[in-house]
Formats: C-alpha cells, sequence, structure tokens
C-alpha cells in the first residue's frame, strides 16, 4: 500500500543522479512517457508505467499532463524590508545600478528598511513571498542575508530564515552575506569592517549555526578580488561553503577567483570573461545565471552556451530581491534561458533542478524524480516540455506536490 501514487503522467522529464550536469550532458534528461510515481511518506519509493501501483491511500490524475520535479531558486534575498518602486523613474532617467547605490539608495536603501523592520513584519512577508513561489513551482529556496550589514541585523535575517524552514512547505538553504555592501558607518573606514565581518560576523553565525554558505558582492567600487578572497577564506575556515556575485557590472577578477578557490558558485557572471569561464570550469564551480535580473536593468545576458561549452554546469534562479529583480517567478527566469541564453528546454530544466540543488548541497534529497529521493513534484497544465517555454507568461504550474503533499492546486 502506497501513501499516494500519482498515475495518468503523460510525459515525465527528469534529470538523473546527484552531480552537477555540464558540457554535452547540461540537457540530459530521461524521458518516460505514461507514466506512474508510487510515494511513501516524504519519499518516491517507484516509478513506473502508468496503472502499475494500484493500491494507494491517494491516487492523484495527472490527466496526461507533463510532470517535472519541482523547481529550485539557488539565488533569492528572500528576507527583507521596505521595497524600492521609487528607483522606476530614476532607472527610467538614465541612472546605473551603481549609481543608485552610491547615492545612498538601493541596497542601503533595502539596508535600513531591513534594521527598522520587526522579526514579526519580516517573517509574515518572507512567508507570504513562499506561498507564491510555491503556487509557481518553486519548492526549494536559497535565502541571502545582506540587508543588514550589522551582526544584529544579519542574525535576524537568517533567524526568521530558519524559522520559515521550520514552519513552511518549502525547503531553505541559508546563505550569509554581510559583505553585500559598505554600510553608510563605515563609508569611510571600510577596513574596519572587513575586519568586523572576518572577527566578529563570519564567528558568531558560525557559532549559531544560521547558514551553510557565505556570499560576497565582488564588484567595482563594494569588494575588490582581493577583499573577496580574504573574507570567504575566513569564511571556509569557519567551515563554510563559499559563493561570490561575480562579474556582474565589471569583470574584475570574480570568476577567475571563484574557480582559484573551489568555490561551490558563482552568480551572476554577467560579464564574464573566458578567463573566468576556464577557471570556473577547473576549479569545478556552478554557474548560477540571473537572467531576470539582465532583463530588468536593460544589461547584457550572461554567455551559458560558452560556459557549457567550456564544461561548467550552469544553474538558474531568480535573484529575487526587492531592488534589481522583484520577481520570484521561475517560469520567467526559464523563459529568459530558452530566448536569451539560447538554452533548449532540456539544458533549463536542468539548470533549474538538479544544477540548482547542487549549487546548494541538496542534490542527495531532491533535484530529480527517482527513487528515494524527496517528493518534490510539478504537475504542468502543458502536454510536454516544450509547451511551458512556448506559452510564456503564465503560470502553468497545475498542482505541487511538496515532500510527498499535495500542497498546491491553481485549479
Amino acid at each position: 500500500m502506497y501513501d499516494l501514487v500519482i498515475d495518468n503522467i503523460g510525459v515525465l522529464v527528469t534529470a538523473e543522479g546527484n552531480k552537477p550536469l555540464k558540457g554535452k550532458d547540461q540537457g540530459k534528461v530521461r524521458t518516460l512517457e505514461n507514466a506512474s510515481i508510487a510515494i511513501n511518506g516524504e519519499k518516491i519509493v517507484s516509478i513506473g508505467n502508468s496503472g502499475d501501483f494500484k493500491e494507494a491511500k491517494k491516487t492523484i490524475d495527472a490527466e496526461k499532463k507533463l510532470v517535472t520535479a519541482g523547481l529550485v531558486d539557488a539565488h533569492t534575498h528572500l528576507v527583507f524590508g521596505g521595497y524600492r518602486e521609487y528607483e522606476v523613474p530614476l532607472k527610467l532617467a538614465g541612472a546605473s545600478y551603481l549609481d543608485i547605490l552610491n547615492a545612498g539608495g538601493g541596497i542601503l536603501s533595502t539596508v535600513k528598511s531591513t534594521r527598522e523592520a520587526s522579526k514579526e513584519s519580516l517573517y509574515n512577508k518572507a512567508y507570504n513571498f513562499l506561498d507564491e513561489m510555491m503556487k509557481h513551482g518553486t519548492t526549494t529556496v536559497e535565502a541571502k542575508s545582506g540587508y543588514g550589514l550589522n551582526l544584529e541585523t544579519e542574525i535576524k535575517q537568517l533567524e526568521i530564515a530558519k524559522e520559515l524552514n521550520a514552519k513552511h512547505p518549502a525547503d531553505l538553504a541559508f546563505t550569509f552575506m554581510g559583505a553585500h555592501a559598505i554600510p553608510p558607518e563605515y563609508k569611510e573606514n571600510k577596513e574596519e569592517f572587513l575586519r568586523i565581518i572576518c572577527e566578529e560576523m563570519i564567528p558568531k553565525v558560525a557559532e549559531l549555526k544560521l547558514a551553510d554558505f557565505c556570499d560576497i558582492f565582488c564588484e567595482t567600487g563594494i569588494f575588490s578580488p582581493e577583499e573577496t578572497e580574504r573574507i570567504l577564506t575566513t569564511a571556509k575556515e569557519h567551515g563554510f561553503r563559499v559563493k561570490l556575485h561575480a562579474d556582474e557590472i565589471k569583470p574584475i577578477g570574480g570568476s577567475q577567483l571563484a574557480g582559484k578557490i573551489k568555490a561551490i558558485s558563482a552568480e551572476h557572471l554577467i560579464e564574464a570573461p573566458d578567463e573566468g569561464i576556464e577557471s570556473m570550469a577547473k576549479g569545478g564551480t556552478i554557474a548560477v545565471l540571473l537572467p531576470a535580473t539582465s532583463f530588468n536593468l536593460g544589461k547584457n545576458f550572461a554567455r551559458a552556451k560558452k560556459m557549457i561549452e567550456c564544461e561548467v554546469p550552469v544553474a538558474i534562479a531568480t535573484d529575487f530581491n526587492p531592488g534589481s529583480c522583484p520577481s520570484f517567478n521561475m517560469q520567467f527566469a526559464m523563459t529568459l534561458g530558452c530566448s536569451k541564453y539560447k538554452m533548449t528546454p532540456e539544458e533549463v530544466i536542468v539548470a533549474v533542478t538538479l544544477n540548482s540543488a547542487c549549487a546548494i548541497e541538496k542534490s542527495e534529497i531532491l533535484g530529480t524524480l527517482e527513487t528515494g529521493k524527496q517528493a518534490d513534484i510539478i504537475i504542468w497544465d502543458a502536454p510536454n516540455l516544450n509547451y511551458i517555454f512556448y506559452r510564456f507568461g503564465n503560470n502553468l504550474v497545475d498542482r505541487v506536490i511538496k515532500k510527498g503533499k499535495l500542497v498546491v492546486e491553481n485549479k
């Protein structure tokens, strides 16, 4: 007797395994027609033909629709105060991302709002975001801090993320990003802020076990490659796996550093040069690309096909945040992956499931539909994989199963 059976699946599409797919394997998927999935508890226990599993406490009829693994958003800034809609006319008038930041807006505006917000208000806001994400098929979310830039608020953000993980159906991964910008109080004393990050913030976050990863914004006028290496080396010494925002605006060496220090992921990479891509390939670094940010900022799109060609595993995420990408819609990011990166639907589905799961070290339990994996499953209102890229701009998620339980019905 199975707890749940998803039967009458038109076509099941999934990557396989626990390691990121790259190069010619980036789009390697298993496709099964007329399939069925049997689930006990939170896990998949068998995959077979439609009608194979007759003894079940509950059966869901997939109605001949497409089924994939749940989407994994491996780059978000989930917990934040305020919004930044006031930036729209500034950007239309020609102000750049760095112009707004240097004028005290951008990240620093959100830092002020997040410092002032109560834990309850931040929690409720992020909980609602997770509800909406799940309605769009996102079942696992990485949550970065970085809107505190002081120990108290960084801890507040991470504690909220931990509480959300305990109480919301979604799975969360936790990233400390105290080095997201230079706070106003240290604008004239950057070295002291670097000391605080290395000697106070990183050790305390590690002691409290609030994060698994440490990230940093390696960018012109923010943190140099040398400063980035100093912070991430300290993070490694305290047991963190390291990530970095690299080559988003200027190619200052972030992607080269990512490969050198064997970062688990480098993120953005809009301007990553050939030598940076080669370094990431050698270092085994996953490229977490964020096409909706390029779209929103009117910037170039990362060279995804070049990265695939050079054996760098590519993941796609949203970069959900209140400034450069106020969208958590992974389906939109997937559409851009096809239309702007020129990735195939198969390459994109691997990028938003298995490769993204690898980027947050959850591929042992999720990211594919296989026996023994967590039952995180999307039934799409679509007959095949190509259709979800063809019908852009619509929420094509029909139903979502998370850890073996039906959590979303969009009918």
